[in-house]
């Protein structure tokens, strides 16, 4: 490791920055040198509970427990770094994770001289290629290396001494087996690889890809253990006064015992047998201790049978060293709770508990204009919301408010340059997320608003881009700690300004379920609003424009919903849609129905607000339009006062659903059934071509295959056909049609599931097969192909279904439940993957697509340099902009002839 330490002044403060990070093996002089001690005995506490001395708990190695001092750097707990130890074993052991290099290192090179299996010609060549691309991508370095390795592999004799090569094979983890000349293989001791290993010259090992001066190839053979002090395996006490150690202690004890046992056999001349029994289950201990989860060895475990986690479980995996402790960990200034829906905050607002706002602090800075109000903070202390918690005196010592008595003493002797650490208030920005957090707008910023309760107040627009809802979901708010930190949450953060997802280009907040159906009921031509209602609604929303004329004077004052809709909206602004309603109208000019949105100078003349108008994730929509004109204020602001609103008119109205929605007359299930005849009899004669066997197979299909297909396709055409019937025959002032037709929730075929019939139920995109002997179900005779028989369900809902319905039904969604999980976790990896890949990649200020060795990914970001965020669904809407240019030109050539009159 190399580093590269800038010349400082005396006004910087000294800055290290690494270059290069080299990783090798530690030698045996190496682990020597920086161990403290030999581990000598196995103990690890006596009878008193004190550390063994020459055991794995030494003082020397460190200490764990605060009152102890340790015995190399005199300092206690909190201040001693931990030193080191080594246990010298009595034979040398393999390293597991090193298993596969000795391997390709074995094989490579000569049994008898050691030398790479490669003529000095080549060996010459190969270490001129590799010097060129010492500098270049490491990537393409590592698969030159790759070629050296398998060529040097391919040799049987050594070019340089003559002798053959003989086998040599890996049983996982750590056993090595050499073929004989009689094809007889023999078990390769590590007293043997390690003297082979030894033998290889320095220059030979540059050419396969080993640098010899940080990782000798024999290193990888132990004869030396380095032993971690307890700062990194920690013992704890139990309740009756018990030690209990470490799963890294207690492995460390099984090798120093397993050692001692191993070292007493050879020095009292026991049988080769069993000195190899012993050694071989030092191996175990040694390769365990290392890595606990190693194919083919059976894993160490506790004696209640729980497996130890050893050194490559600490670092690897979710909850290791990496992903579970450095990219993610628990932080400060941090809360987790509930949250539940506000239909009144506005979408930038949070609503944060009062016992939440008195924990979390923000660091207030004291000067000569914010003293009063901070001595008033340190007055209320910590129990009394707005308080404080903490004050940083301008010469840097600290005093906790809790165990103050007398805070107005301390208020006065506050001066300019403390900090005083104060409750959360209304207006300061957090951070709000939910996880999983998969793309930008799962975490944004927030201005608080304290409120009474113990759950955060989200707004219910503002659920789509965090995937919300209030089934019990949790959410994290993290307060910034400095103004830095604190101005770009502001500026880049705020919920406002991520109306618009860079996905598609659409908003991703915006109305949804009940505001939607509010915002339908509000603008239909039949809703009208006497002065008492109207002031009502534009007070909900914070109106202080002017009140438009009554649509009807007599015999009382009315306003109609689309006026009141009119009021809040720009009045610069021209729009025309269609809505979700359209049927009959291909032309807006034409309709004379509300199946068009015609807004003229901001008053919505024709159409009802629906899903395609004001919803989240609508493309080219009437909120859209005003997002992308006026911006994420102006549209803040809209959303908040126009939903605000409308929720309130349904308040007034009411609205429910009930089994009266889902009434159908006779005539409706007469021509349900007719169709479902129909089909039926096609089926029928499909099943008789097939027994008859005169079916004619499709191409690339069984006849089988395609007898399935067919069928699948005549029984999904009698719910397309019955929800038509249903949109004919519906009560269309019915609150559950009103749901569905205008994408507040569900759809028209849940109501015919509901009203009419469920129909074909599948599994896997396929009707049902799997069940008993040639047949779903004991019910139904074997090999009937028939719909019943395979997931057919007439009935509905509303009516209720038989038991095999009711079982089919069942398994159909238990299926859909199964997907949705799977896809979960699959997407989820995937993911992860992406980002790895990706993390280093930046949009440079050349425009260029770059990665953090500046190696170009593309040449402009996303080939065209289009944010979709800022853009037209990803593009430039060049009609859009003229028409808009041209409609601006006379109202700014007016308002230049009115300046030039004045003037």
């Amino acid at each position: 490791m190399s580093l590269n330490q800038p010349k400082s002044t005396e006004r910087d403060i000294p800055s290290k920055s690494l270059s290069r990070i080299r990783f090798g093996i530690l030698s045996p002089d190496t682990i020597r040198r920086m161990s403290v001690m030999e581990i000598t005995t196995s103990e690890t506490y006596d009878e008193a509970g004190n550390p063994v001395k020459g055991g794995i708990m030494d003082k020397r190695l460190g200490v764990a427990e605060p009152e102890a001092v340790c015995d190399t750097c005199g300092n206690d707990y909190s201040r001693c770094p931990g030193h080191f130890g080594r246990i010298e074993l009595a034979r040398p052991v393999i390293h597991p994770e090193f298993a596969k290099p000795i391997h390709d290192l074995l094989r490579a090179t000569c049994r008898e001289c050691g030398r790479a299996l490669l003529t000095d010609e080549e060996i010459s060549r190969y270490r001129t290629r590799l010097a060129r691309l010492k500098k270049h991508w490491h990537l393409t370095r590592d698969r030159v290396i790759a070629k050296i390795v398998k060529k040097a592999i391919s040799r049987d004799t050594c070019p340089h001494c003559g002798a053959k090569q003989l086998r040599i094979r890996l049983e996982r983890p750590t056993d090595f087996y050499e073929e004989t000349e009689n094809h007889v293989e023999v078990k390769m001791d590590p007293v043997k690889i390690r003297e082979r290993l030894e033998k290889i010259p320095d220059s030979d090992l540059e050419v396969l890809g080993v640098d010899p001066s940080s990782a000798r190839p024999e290193w990888a053979i132990l004869t030396v253990i380095p032993v971690p002090p307890p700062q990194v395996r920690p013992s704890i006490q139990l309740p009756n006064g018990q030690m209990s150690v470490d799963d890294l202690t207690h492995k460390l004890v099984e090798i120093v015992r397993t050692n001692e046992k191993l070292r007493n056999a050879i020095e009292s001349g026991s049988p080769s047998m069993m000195v190899d029994d012993v050694w071989n289950l030092l191996q175990y201990h040694v390769s365990t201790y290392f890595n606990n989860e190693l194919p083919g060895l059976p894993q160490a475990k506790h004696r209640g049978g729980r497996p130890l986690k050893t050194l490559a479980q600490r670092l690897k995996g979710k909850e290791g060293r990496f992903r579970g402790s450095l990219s993610g960990k628990r932080v400060d200034f941090s809360a987790r709770t509930v949250i539940s829906p506000d239909p009144n905050i506005s979408i930038n607002e949070v609503g944060v508990p009062i016992d939440i706002a008195k924990e979390l602090t923000v660091p207030e800075y004291v000067t000569e204009w914010n003293i009063d109000k901070v001595r008033q903070l340190v007055v209320n202390g910590p129990e009394i919301w707005p308080g404080a918690i903490e004050i940083v005196g301008s010469d840097g010592r600290k005093r906790n408010l809790k165990y103050v008595r007398d805070r107005t003493e301390v208020a006065k002797s506050i001066t300019p340059g403390s900090i005083v650490y104060r409750h959360l208030i209304d207006g300061d920005i957090v951070l709000f997320n939910r996880q999983p957090s998969l793309h930008r707008m799962s975490i944004m910023g927030h201005i608080a608003k304290v409120l009474p309760g113990r759950t955060f107040r989200l707004h219910l627009a503002v659920c789509p881009p965090y995937n919300a809802d209030f089934d019990g979901d949790e959410m994290n708010l993290h307060v910034p700690q400095t103004e830095e930190a604190r101005a770009e949450a502001r500026l880049l953060m705020l919920v406002q300004n991520h109306i618009i997802t860079p996905r598609y280009g659409g908003p991703i907040i915006g109305a949804r379920q009940d505001y939607i159906t509010s915002g339908y009921l509000l603008s239909r031509k039949d809703t009208l609003i006497n002065k008492e209602q109207l002031m009502y609604l534009l007070a909900a929303a914070n109106y202080d424009g002017e009140v438009m004329e009554p649509a009807i004077l007599y015999p009382e004052k009315l306003w109609t919903g689309k006026q009141v809709i009119s009021m809040l909206l720009p009045k610069d602004l021209n729009w025309t849609q269609p809505t979700a309603m359209r049927s009959t109208c291909k032309d807006a000019n034409d309709c004379l129905t509300d199946e068009f949105i015609v807004v003229v100078n901001g008053y919505m003349a024709t159409g009802v607000l629906d899903k395609k108008s004001i919803g989240a994730e609508q493309v080219n929509s009437l909120w859209h339009t005003i997002v992308k004109r006026y911006g994420g204020d102006v549209a803040r602001q809209w959303l908040d006062s126009t939903l605000r609103m409308i929720m309130r008119f349904v308040d007034l109205r009411g609205f429910t659903i009930g089994m009266d929605s889902l009434e159908l007359g006779e005539e409706a299930f007469r021509e349900i059934r007719e169709i479902e005849n129909k089909y039926e009899e096609d089926v029928k004669d499909l099943l008789s071509k097939f027994y008859a066997k005169t079916l004619e197979a499709d191409p690339g299909y069984t006849v089988e295959e395609t007898l399935e297909n067919r069928i699948t396709i005549l029984l999904s055409k009698i719910r397309e056909e019955a929800a038509a019937i249903i949109d004919k025959y519906v009560d269309k002032d019915s609150d559950a049609y009103i749901m569905a037709k205008t994408g507040a929730r569900g759809s028209l075929v849940n109501l015919t599931q509901m009203m009419a019939l469920l129909g074909q139920q599948t599994v896997r995109g396929e009707r049902f097969k799997r069940g008993f002997l040639n047949r779903t179900l004991p019910h139904f005779e074997q090999g009937d192909l028939g719909p019943e028989a395979r997931g057919y369900v007439r009935s509905n809902l509303r009516l209720g279904l038989t038991p095999i319905e009711y079982f089919f039904h069942a398994a159909s969604g238990r299926d859909g439940l199964v997907d949705t999980a799977v896809r979960t976790s699959q997407s989820g990896y995937a993911q992860r993957r992406l980002i790895n890949a990706m993390q280093d990649m930046y949009v440079s200020y050349d425009g260029t697509v770059r990665t953090s060795s500046d190696l170009i990914i593309q040449f402009k970001y996303g080939d065209d340099a289009v944010d979709p965020s800022k853009s037209d669904h990803g593009s430039i809407n060049i009609d859009d902009v003229i028409r808009r240019a041209q409609s601006i030109k006379p109202i700014k050539e007016e308002a230049e002839n009115k300046e030039g009159k004045q003037e």
